[in-house]
Protein backbone atom coordinates (compact mmCIF):
# COMPACT_ATOMS: atom_id res chain seq x y z
CA UNK A 1 0.00 0.00 0.00
CA UNK A 2 3.10 2.18 0.98
CA UNK A 3 4.37 1.64 -2.83
CA UNK A 4 0.88 2.37 -4.36
CA UNK A 5 0.84 5.94 -2.84
CA UNK A 6 4.02 6.82 -3.68
CA UNK A 7 3.71 5.70 -7.20
CA UNK A 8 0.23 7.56 -7.83
CA UNK A 9 1.75 10.67 -5.76
CA UNK A 10 4.93 10.47 -8.51
CA UNK A 11 2.06 10.25 -11.42
CA UNK A 12 0.34 12.69 -10.15
CA UNK A 13 3.15 14.96 -10.38
CA UNK A 14 4.70 14.03 -13.30
CA UNK A 15 4.04 16.14 -16.70
CA UNK A 16 0.93 15.98 -17.52
CA UNK A 17 -0.42 14.92 -14.32
CA UNK A 18 -3.17 15.75 -12.27
CA UNK A 19 -1.85 17.67 -9.39
CA UNK A 20 -0.20 20.38 -11.65
CA UNK A 21 -2.94 20.88 -13.66
CA UNK A 22 -5.24 21.53 -11.18
CA UNK A 23 -2.87 24.12 -9.51
CA UNK A 24 -2.58 25.91 -12.76
CA UNK A 25 -6.45 26.12 -13.18
CA UNK A 26 -6.72 26.65 -9.44
CA UNK A 27 -4.59 29.86 -10.09
CA UNK A 28 -6.03 30.95 -13.00
CA UNK A 29 -9.38 31.13 -11.74
CA UNK A 30 -8.21 33.17 -8.74
CA UNK A 31 -5.94 35.31 -11.01
CA UNK A 32 -9.21 36.46 -13.39
CA UNK A 33 -11.90 37.18 -10.86
CA UNK A 34 -10.32 40.22 -9.76
CA UNK A 35 -10.38 41.52 -13.10
CA UNK A 36 -13.96 40.81 -13.59
CA UNK A 37 -15.15 42.03 -10.44
CA UNK A 38 -13.20 45.44 -10.23
CA UNK A 39 -10.98 47.36 -7.72
CA UNK A 40 -13.49 46.86 -5.14
CA UNK A 41 -10.81 45.58 -1.78
CA UNK A 42 -13.74 45.34 0.18
CA UNK A 43 -15.72 43.05 -1.78
CA UNK A 44 -12.79 40.56 -2.54
CA UNK A 45 -12.40 40.34 0.83
CA UNK A 46 -15.68 39.85 1.72
CA UNK A 47 -16.40 36.66 -1.50
CA UNK A 48 -12.60 35.89 -1.66
CA UNK A 49 -13.37 32.17 0.23
CA UNK A 50 -15.99 32.11 -1.29
CA UNK A 51 -14.36 32.40 -4.58
CA UNK A 52 -11.44 29.77 -3.12
CA UNK A 53 -13.70 26.87 -2.85
CA UNK A 54 -15.58 27.01 -5.85
CA UNK A 55 -12.04 27.44 -7.79
CA UNK A 56 -10.56 24.57 -5.43
CA UNK A 57 -13.94 22.34 -6.75
CA UNK A 58 -13.35 23.21 -9.89
CA UNK A 59 -9.94 21.83 -9.71
CA UNK A 60 -10.35 19.20 -8.06
CA UNK A 61 -12.78 17.94 -10.84
CA UNK A 62 -9.60 17.56 -13.19
CA UNK A 63 -7.79 14.82 -12.41
CA UNK A 64 -10.20 12.32 -11.31
CA UNK A 65 -11.31 10.80 -14.69
CA UNK A 66 -7.07 9.49 -14.56
CA UNK A 67 -8.02 7.99 -11.18
CA UNK A 68 -8.03 4.36 -12.59
CA UNK A 69 -7.90 5.70 -16.25
CA UNK A 70 -4.03 4.68 -16.45
CA UNK A 71 -4.38 1.52 -14.59
CA UNK A 72 -7.26 0.11 -16.87
CA UNK A 73 -4.66 0.85 -19.91
CA UNK A 74 -1.67 -0.65 -18.98
CA UNK A 75 -3.11 -3.83 -17.16
CA UNK A 76 -2.73 -2.71 -13.53
CA UNK A 77 -6.30 -2.58 -12.89
CA UNK A 78 -6.37 -6.41 -13.47
CA UNK A 79 -3.55 -7.11 -11.15
CA UNK A 80 -4.69 -4.93 -8.77
CA UNK A 81 -7.85 -6.63 -8.81
CA UNK A 82 -6.27 -10.48 -8.08
CA UNK A 83 -4.39 -8.97 -4.97
CA UNK A 84 -5.46 -10.17 -1.47
CA UNK A 85 -5.53 -6.88 -0.22
CA UNK A 86 -9.48 -5.71 -0.33
CA UNK A 87 -10.06 -3.53 -3.15
CA UNK A 88 -11.53 -1.08 -1.27
CA UNK A 89 -8.25 -0.18 0.55
CA UNK A 90 -6.29 -0.16 -2.24
CA UNK A 91 -9.12 2.29 -3.56
CA UNK A 92 -8.35 4.54 -0.36
CA UNK A 93 -4.66 4.46 -0.49
CA UNK A 94 -5.32 5.75 -4.57
CA UNK A 95 -7.84 8.43 -3.17
CA UNK A 96 -5.38 9.51 -0.52
CA UNK A 97 -2.42 9.80 -3.11
CA UNK A 98 -4.79 11.62 -5.40
CA UNK A 99 -5.84 13.95 -2.44
CA UNK A 100 -2.21 14.70 -1.34
CA UNK A 101 -1.87 15.48 -4.91
CA UNK A 102 -4.39 17.71 -5.80
CA UNK A 103 -6.15 18.97 -2.95
CA UNK A 104 -3.69 19.47 -0.29
CA UNK A 105 -1.57 21.23 -3.15
CA UNK A 106 -4.55 23.39 -3.27
CA UNK A 107 -4.81 24.09 0.62
CA UNK A 108 -1.16 25.01 0.62
CA UNK A 109 -1.55 27.35 -2.00
CA UNK A 110 -4.07 29.29 0.17
CA UNK A 111 -1.30 31.87 1.48
CA UNK A 112 -0.07 32.96 -1.92
CA UNK A 113 -3.44 33.10 -3.72
CA UNK A 114 -5.38 34.66 -0.33
CA UNK A 115 -3.15 37.97 -1.40
CA UNK A 116 -4.56 38.63 -4.58
CA UNK A 117 -8.21 38.66 -3.25
CA UNK A 118 -7.31 40.92 0.03
CA UNK A 119 -7.97 38.41 2.61
CA UNK A 120 -5.73 38.68 6.22
CA UNK A 121 -4.81 36.37 8.31
CA UNK A 122 -7.84 34.61 9.81
CA UNK A 123 -9.62 34.66 6.20
CA UNK A 124 -6.56 32.79 4.70
CA UNK A 125 -6.43 30.37 7.72
CA UNK A 126 -9.78 29.55 8.13
CA UNK A 127 -9.99 28.88 4.21
CA UNK A 128 -7.17 26.93 4.19
CA UNK A 129 -8.02 24.61 7.48
CA UNK A 130 -11.97 24.37 5.80
CA UNK A 131 -10.21 23.24 2.17
CA UNK A 132 -7.62 20.61 3.64
CA UNK A 133 -10.80 19.09 5.45
CA UNK A 134 -12.98 19.55 3.12
CA UNK A 135 -10.82 18.24 -0.23
CA UNK A 136 -10.69 14.44 1.24
CA UNK A 137 -14.78 14.01 0.80
CA UNK A 138 -14.25 15.49 -3.26
CA UNK A 139 -12.13 12.96 -3.93
CA UNK A 140 -13.56 10.60 -2.53
CA UNK A 141 -17.05 10.82 -4.32
CA UNK A 142 -15.35 11.17 -7.38
CA UNK A 143 -13.76 7.74 -6.78
CA UNK A 144 -17.25 6.43 -7.50
CA UNK A 145 -18.16 8.44 -10.54
CA UNK A 146 -14.37 7.42 -11.82
CA UNK A 147 -14.77 3.77 -11.22
CA UNK A 148 -17.80 4.07 -13.08
CA UNK A 149 -16.47 5.88 -16.11
CA UNK A 150 -13.20 3.92 -16.46
CA UNK A 151 -14.69 1.76 -19.17
CA UNK A 152 -15.31 5.05 -21.43
CA UNK A 153 -12.76 6.43 -23.61
CA UNK A 154 -13.90 9.87 -22.61
CA UNK A 155 -15.41 9.82 -19.28
CA UNK A 156 -13.92 13.40 -18.00
CA UNK A 157 -17.30 15.60 -18.70
CA UNK A 158 -19.08 12.41 -17.06
CA UNK A 159 -17.51 12.06 -13.89
CA UNK A 160 -18.44 16.39 -13.93
CA UNK A 161 -21.80 15.77 -14.32
CA UNK A 162 -21.85 13.05 -11.70
CA UNK A 163 -18.96 14.44 -8.94
CA UNK A 164 -21.05 18.38 -8.83
CA UNK A 165 -24.60 17.38 -7.28
CA UNK A 166 -22.68 15.45 -4.41
CA UNK A 167 -20.20 17.76 -3.67
CA UNK A 168 -22.69 20.87 -3.75
CA UNK A 169 -23.32 19.92 0.21
CA UNK A 170 -19.51 19.90 0.85
CA UNK A 171 -18.78 23.23 -0.88
CA UNK A 172 -22.10 24.40 1.52
CA UNK A 173 -20.17 24.06 4.83
CA UNK A 174 -17.04 24.59 3.96
CA UNK A 175 -18.12 27.39 2.63
CA UNK A 176 -20.19 28.14 5.88
CA UNK A 177 -17.70 27.13 8.03
CA UNK A 178 -15.01 30.13 6.82
CA UNK A 179 -17.55 32.68 6.60
CA UNK A 180 -18.67 31.73 10.13
CA UNK A 181 -14.36 32.10 11.46
CA UNK A 182 -14.63 35.73 9.89
CA UNK A 183 -17.82 36.71 10.76
CA UNK A 184 -19.05 34.56 14.44
CA UNK A 185 -16.09 32.25 15.48
CA UNK A 186 -18.87 30.78 17.65
CA UNK A 187 -20.67 29.31 14.55
CA UNK A 188 -17.71 28.11 12.67
CA UNK A 189 -18.05 24.73 14.76
CA UNK A 190 -21.58 23.41 13.89
CA UNK A 191 -20.76 23.76 9.86
CA UNK A 192 -17.15 22.55 10.64
CA UNK A 193 -18.06 18.85 11.97
CA UNK A 194 -21.04 18.71 9.33
CA UNK A 195 -17.79 19.10 6.69
CA UNK A 196 -15.71 16.36 8.73
CA UNK A 197 -18.78 14.12 9.35
CA UNK A 198 -19.16 14.21 4.82
CA UNK A 199 -15.22 12.66 4.66
CA UNK A 200 -16.17 10.37 7.14
CA UNK A 201 -19.29 9.18 4.92
CA UNK A 202 -18.12 9.46 2.01
CA UNK A 203 -14.40 7.41 3.23
CA UNK A 204 -17.08 4.67 3.40
CA UNK A 205 -19.61 5.11 0.51
CA UNK A 206 -16.87 6.52 -1.89
CA UNK A 207 -14.42 3.27 -1.68
CA UNK A 208 -17.27 0.97 -1.24
CA UNK A 209 -19.12 2.17 -4.58
CA UNK A 210 -15.82 2.20 -6.11
CA UNK A 211 -14.78 -1.21 -5.74
CA UNK A 212 -17.98 -2.51 -6.89
CA UNK A 213 -18.06 -0.72 -10.12
CA UNK A 214 -14.22 -1.96 -11.01
CA UNK A 215 -15.33 -5.43 -10.05
CA UNK A 216 -18.22 -5.02 -12.35
CA UNK A 217 -15.50 -5.25 -14.90
CA UNK A 218 -14.51 -8.58 -14.36
CA UNK A 219 -18.50 -9.23 -15.53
Amino acid sequence: MRRLFLRDLALAFRAGGGGLTGLLFFLAVVAIVPFGIGPDLKLLARIGPSILWIGALLAALLGLDRLFQAEREDGTLDLLLMQETPLVLIVLVKCLAHWAASGLTLALSVPFLGLLLNLDAPAIGATMLTLACGTPALTLIGAGAAAVTVALPRGGLLVSVLVLPLAIPVLIFGVSATQGALEAPASFLPPFLILLALNLLFAVLGPLAAAAALRSLED
